[in-house]
């Protein structure tokens, strides 16, 4: 009685023991301080939960269209315009959160034995999705010191005749870095050049901050809008993480596959969520541009206090909520006759020692690195940041 073997290579998330430990020292009542979190610490906005009880008062509870209801494809349509991007319904999958779009998005496009370009540091979930795809990973380094934006000649250097997507995640999780136009055009030049497709990640578009702009690289020109399959939904900017609606934008024949094969593994989304969805992005900002601006104090906040820290250092993220913290200096280092070999060794010694629960950079193919999120609140990140500069006092 053999499980799947595709199954069973899936590997489990390197995050799962940091934390599981931080949650059994918070059941016992230790003061633990998590920048674990992958979502805002904000509540929905009212106007949001207003409409998903109008949706119960009306009567949608009914299953919808597998690939989402027209309205809702309809605001997604007309939200993409900020982008410079011009769809149709026809041409938008909405899913159950971004997650389950990138599963669609690779369900649809590999065959057994494709490639699909990732670049690290990746979202510890891209390699996954795509070996459950029957597909291959193949990873291509960005560096700190390039603001960890790939570089043309190394993605093509990965190029074989099995390449069959890359996946351009930006604004980026776990780095923070948006893209440049050139980067956007290299990259767009190097698929054309080779014939392969672009999954563009687009999920913190609106996180940006300073004078910073997010460009989506389907708008890079009329090639790259059609060989992008554009990823999006709502669960950072209005903070729907519990939600869980996704889309795509693609080509009308991706998006028909994406639907078919959806209409099989789960129906339709949730049908009150789609409600609350199109009030999301058809409805007030006042919320989302004051998530924005806390966001932006913490990231100030965290990075200046970080650079303080002897031993540790980060570059300023551009996007999102995340900081990557450089811990290549403490490598080697001992505590208690202990060496720390790397970013696994690092977080389990500073969740025992000091309560503070950091994402290894394993986890996203950076082992030189720590992730913390500043999507919790300033008085846990001075709290926190304090205790990891104790902990690395402590280090022989």
């Amino acid at each position: 009685m053999q499980l799947s073997e595709k199954a069973l290579a899936i590997s489990p998330s390197l995050t799962l023991k940091i934390t599981a430990m931080a949650k059994d020292m918070k059941k016992r009542g230790l003061d633990v301080v998590g920048f674990g979190a992958g979502e805002p610490d904000f509540d929905t906005p009212q106007h949001i939960k207003d409409a998903a009880i109008e949706a119960l008062k009306i009567g949608m509870t009914k299953y919808t269209p597998a690939s989402g209801t027209v309205e809702l494809k309809k605001a997604v349509c007309k939200d993409l315009k900020k982008h410079g991007l011009s769809y149709d319904p026809a041409q938008i999958v909405i899913s159950n959160g971004a997650k389950h779009s990138l599963f669609n998005v690779f369900q649809a496009i590999l065959n057994p034995g494709d490639e699909v370009i990732v670049i690290t540091p990746y979202w510890l979930t891209y390699p996954e999705l795509i070996k459950m795809a029957d597909g291959v990973p193949v990873y291509v380094g960005a560096h700190e010191c390039n603001n960890f934006e790939p570089l043309a000649k190394d993605i093509e250097a990965a190029v074989t005749q099995k390449t069959k997507a890359i996946i351009v995640n930006n604004p980026s999780n776990p780095c923070g870095c948006i893209y440049s136009q050139k980067t956007l055009e290299d990259i767009a030049a190097v698929a054309k050049k080779h014939d392969f497709f672009i999954v563009s990640d687009e999920i913190y578009d609106e996180l940006v901050y300073d004078d910073n702009k997010h460009t989506s690289i389907a708008a890079i020109s009329e090639d790259a809008y059609e060989r992008t399959i554009l990823v999006n939904g709502l669960s950072k900017t209005y903070a729907m993480t519990g939600w869980r609606i996704g889309y795509t934008a693609s080509r009308a024949d991706i998006a028909k596959v994406m639907g078919s094969y959806q209409s099989h593994a789960t129906s339709n989304p949730c049908s009150i969520a789609q409600f609350a969805g199109i009030a999301a992005l058809t409805g007030p900002r006042d919320e989302i541009i004051a998530m924005r601006e806390e966001f932006n104090a913490r990231r100030k906040m965290m990075v200046e206090m970080i650079n303080k820290i002897d031993g540790l250092s980060c570059v300023t993220p551009m996007g999102a909520f995340y900081v990557m913290l450089n811990i290549s200096d403490i490598k080697g280092r001992k505590l208690d006759g202990e060496e720390i070999k790397g970013s696994v060794d690092f977080a389990e010694k500073l969740l025992e020692k000091k309560l503070t629960a950091v994402i290894p950079g394993a986890a996203f193919g950076a082992d030189d690195f720590v992730r913390l999120s500043y999507a919790i609140s300033r008085e846990n990140i001075e709290k926190g940041l304090g205790r990891i500069a104790e902990f690395v006092a402590m280090l022989d």
